[in-house]
């Protein structure tokens, strides 16, 4: 009942100290050490190795190591076998704190000013204050309504939307593609949050931007397929855009030369907006393996049917 890890070495020596702790009854081994594959029970990975089923035929349960499982497909893998994501407290923990920063620093106009530095200039601008500055939340999964709640105690206005619909205490919800365009027009700061499927590549795109309040900012912290590169640069130099924080991309890292990377109305961060956890990951996926031996329910499993 082997438990295989196939992800960052270093991160992996700090999971099997873990598991020797909390489930010393199970081997735990770290990729490329498989083992004896016909062992190997349950998969704990960023990217699943090619051929699994073939190579790993008593696999009972595949762990997705981040929030995400765009990086799986899912017509590969066989309707048997569970595909969980990582829903533990530091995911979440991590995506409050980075799109609290980000929310902050557009409020206050940290990009413009961090261009002004540069250019030394000493100029300031009008505040405005929370109360008056419009937040939304694209995508109302556990990442995005933990985000809303941290905003809360700050004053700021928010609204959420999400596909199906949701009701938050303290925000205006949106549901479907028909709310869309009110929601859009509400939001002065927009984070996108969503999953990334079929129907979310490339959402962030010139046709949304047009439909955000002139002057509008982003935050892209969900993945790198929801932007349409080119369409943001424009709806910044024509000013659509006041700003834009960044924290995927697609690809990564972005090619040297790139415009994102010196642009004065664009903050890059390198995928660090939420990390897994190890001592807390372990927890989850020790639990999930629990309820799975007692045939209860899986925490985190995937709808194949709605891509996440």
């Amino acid at each position: 009942m082997t438990f295989l890890y196939k992800a960052d070495p270093v991160r992996g020596a700090e999971w099997a100290e873990l598991f020797a702790q909390k489930a010393s009854d199970m081997p735990f081994r770290i990729w490329p050490d498989v083992g004896p594959a016909e062992e190997v029970r349950y998969l704990g990975a960023w990217l699943p190795p090619d051929n699994l089923i073939e190579t790993f035929p008593n696999l009972e349960i595949l762990f997705s190591l981040g929030a995400g499982i765009d990086q799986f497909d899912l017509s590969a893998l066989p309707e048997h076998l569970p595909l969980v994501r990582m829903i533990e407290p530091g995911i979440a923990e991590g995506m409050m704190e980075y799109v609290t920063m980000a929310v902050l620093a557009l409020h206050r106009d940290l990009l413009p000013y961090i261009d002004q530095q540069r250019r030394a200039v000493w100029q300031g601008m009008r505040l405005v204050t929370s109360a008056q500055r419009r937040v939304g939340v694209l995508g109302l999964g556990m990442l995005g309504q933990a985000v809303l709640e941290k905003l809360r105690p700050f004053g700021f206005q928010l609204s959420g939307w999400s596909r199906s619909s949701r009701m938050i205490e303290g925000v205006d919800t949106y549901s479907g593609v028909s709310e869309l365009p009110l929601f859009l027009a509400g939001c002065d700061i927009l984070i996108c949050l969503l999953p990334l499927t079929d129907e979310t590549r490339g959402v962030l795109n010139a046709e949304l931007f047009a439909q955000l309040p002139r002057g509008a900012a982003l935050i892209s912290a969900g993945r790198g397929g929801h932007l349409q590169q080119d369409d943001l640069l424009a709806a910044l130099d024509s000013g659509q855009l006041s700003g834009a924080v960044l924290d995927v991309m697609e690809p990564e890292p972005l090619p040297v030369g790139h415009p994102f990377w010196s642009h004065p109305k664009i903050l890059l961060t390198p995928h660090i907006a939420s990390m897994t956890r190890p001592e807390t990951a372990v927890d989850h996926v020790l639990d999930t393996i629990r309820r799975h031996r007692e045939g209860l329910p899986l925490i985190g499993a995937v709808d194949r049917m709605r891509g996440y």
